[in-house]
């Protein structure tokens, strides 16, 4: 970029500044949602819960599913098959 084009663009840099900001925000919040760690960690509690007596056997089937299908959508994410 020529010096003519950085001071012509020069009233845009907190725009590219602010863009720039939002972009690694939105990287970190995605490593955030499609890490698999804490969803495997919640099935863990849950069974833990299970065997306790914490919750019944259809609670923990519900949820079961449900954590379950978070980790395909990690999965698939991974493969990308989701953006």
């Amino acid at each position: 970029m020529g010096l003519l084009t950085q001071l012509a663009t020069l009233p845009l840099a907190p725009v590219r500044g602010v863009a720039w900001v939002m972009d690694r925000v939105l990287e970190a919040a995605e490593e955030e949602y499609y890490d698999p760690g804490p969803i495997r960690a919640q099935l863990a509690q849950l069974e833990k819960q299970l065997v306790a007596g914490e919750i019944d056997e259809e609670t923990f089937d519900q949820i079961e599913d449900q954590l379950l299908d978070r980790l395909e959508e990690i999965k698939l994410h991974e493969q990308g098959g989701l953006s």
